[in-house]
């Protein structure tokens, strides 16, 4: 087959303790996860799950040991951190239901959300996606994928960010107001899902901006962490 130009390697992240890399298909991502960002962020309780995507092309990633680098992207003012548990998929299908989702689940990485906090609420006001404020370029670092069988109690680990080593996040993956395989269900009804997939499973609370020349360490308990610097 001849293209009209050469197309883009895909994107894949390395896999701990493995040669092969793991080909992402999709970027899923939960909105306000967690009970006391739900909070900070003007909301409450269990409201039903909400998604959005970034392309996969918007991952950066961060060899274990390494300090990836971002730069601080155009258009915000208002550059904004969120640490996330993202669950990789390895087993895709439709109408997955909670009892059988984590079979589904091929492990788990240390990610950051990065948003254009000003932006996203400026499209909030609006009623507008919010694509601008959170699926641009070099959004979703991500370290390597830990498989599930050597992650440990990833549903009760810690979870924490640090900003030049002053703590600004810090939570428990058992705080999910939807869980893993919840959030796999929810998924799967609105999507068939795919092998390749990731999930970003959602930030707690303690979201802040960072600037150029700033250091984020991002950890969960079993897993890689991920170091990045703004640039």
């Amino acid at each position: 087959m001849s293209y009209v130009f050469q197309p883009p390697a895909p994107v894949a992240v390395p896999i701990v303790g493995r040669a092969e890399r793991f080909p992402v298909h999709r970027i899923y991502c939960v909105g306000r996860n967690y009970v006391e960002h739900a909070k900070e962020m003007g909301f409450t309780g269990r409201e039903p799950p909400f998604f959005f995507l970034k392309p996969a092309d918007a991952v950066v990633v961060v060899d274990e040991g390494q300090t990836g680098s971002i730069p601080y992207p155009s258009a915000t003012k208002d550059f904004h951190h969120e640490i996330e548990l993202v669950v990789a998929i390895g087993e895709g299908g439709r109408n997955i239901k909670a009892a059988d989702a984590m079979r589904h689940v091929f492990g788990y990485a240390v990610g950051l959300d990065m948003t254009r906090r000003d932006q996203q609420g400026e499209m909030k006001k609006q009623g507008r996606p919010w694509c601008i404020g959170k699926a641009f370029d070099h959004s979703a670092p991500i370290g390597p994928i830990t498989p599930a069988a050597q992650a440990g109690d990833i549903e009760h680990a810690a979870i924490w960010l640090q900003v030049n080593g002053q703590d600004r996040q810090r939570s428990n993956v058992d705080k999910l107001i939807w869980n893993i395989a919840e959030t796999i269900e929810h998924l799967s009804a609105a999507w068939e899902l795919q092998p390749g997939d990731l999930i970003y499973s959602g930030t707690p609370e303690g979201v802040a901006a960072v600037v150029a020349g700033d250091t984020m360490v991002g950890h969960v308990d079993g897993l890689v962490p991920i170091r990045v610097g703004v640039k």
